[in-house]
């Protein structure tokens, strides 16, 4: 693995950063093949939409140009960049003027089971609930705790990811990917207007599907709503779509809708 701190290779940050003490700040997950960064332009939407409501006075022409040199020497891997307020003295409190702090991290591709794409995964039902903070929906920022919880749940092979809901059992997303049905040929996924993390597949997979003219609903969504779906995926923007299989007493087969967007999926990651 190697990083970046502000554009130089560092290995030690300051330990008076916010993002270490308060988890003050934002970070993206972005697949680098061949040297190219894949969604890039979806990532830095997000992550200037994250600067906005967490008002960081970033420069995302630099930190473009950064993650372009990066991945440019990662070659195949995962960059993660990590964008904090900067240094503080202690007290919640921002210093005013702190330049923000830029941190790249470079690690291998993870190598996931073929089957997971193939024939699907089953998820875990999470009792980590997510709570609701409009003002943080749909970011990424750093503090991931809900997630650490949800994720520590279970241990065994046989879940890949877990299904996380609201306070009031809504469907949410998975505790790394978001999540969609797919019921009577309309492709559904949860609206995160009150938590969630809003990702860059789901928000490409959306664009896509409408342009190809498929019905799409963005709601609220019950958990009995699984009963009745056909069927069931989860996406992120490292391994795309993984059709789900099942859920405790639920189960699905991997139906047309999602080997469509599979596909398109890995178009968007490799182009």
């Amino acid at each position: 693995m190697h990083s970046w701190i502000d554009g130089q290779p560092a290995t030690a940050i300051n330990l008076q950063n916010r993002g270490l003490a308060y988890g003050d700040g934002l970070f993206e997950t972005i697949a680098v093949r061949a040297g190219r960064p894949s969604l890039l332009g979806g990532h830095l939407a997000r992550l200037s939409l994250g600067c906005q409501r967490l008002m960081i006075d970033a420069d995302l022409a630099l930190v473009r140009d950064e993650i372009l040199r990066f991945a440019s020497q990662l070659g195949d891997g995962v960059a993660k960049l990590v964008l904090t307020r900067g240094d503080s003295q202690r007290g919640y409190a921002p210093v005013a003027g702190a330049a923000p702090r830029r941190i790249l991290q470079g690690s291998p591709l993870p190598s996931y089971p073929v089957e997971h794409a193939e024939h699907g995964v089953r998820l875990f039902p999470c009792q980590t609930r997510l709570g609701e903070q409009p003002l943080l929906a749909g970011l990424k920022h750093l503090n991931r705790l809900e997630q650490v919880l949800a994720r520590a749940e279970w241990q065994d092979s046989e879940h890949a990811e877990g299904l996380m809901r609201d306070g009031q059992g809504r469907v949410i997303e998975g505790v790394y990917s978001n999540l969609f049905l797919v019921r009577d040929g309309v492709l559904l996924t949860a609206d995160l207007s009150r938590c969630g993390v809003a990702g860059v597949m789901r928000g490409a997979l959306l664009e896509q599907a409408q342009q190809l003219g498929m019905a799409v609903q963005v709601r609220d969504i019950a958990f009995d709503e699984l009963q009745q779906a056909d069927e069931v995926f989860v996406c992120n923007s490292v391994y795309g779509v993984w059709p789900v299989r099942g859920i405790a007493a639920l189960n699905w087969s991997p139906g047309p809708l999602t080997r469509k967007l599979q596909a398109v999926a890995r178009t968007l990651l490799d182009t």
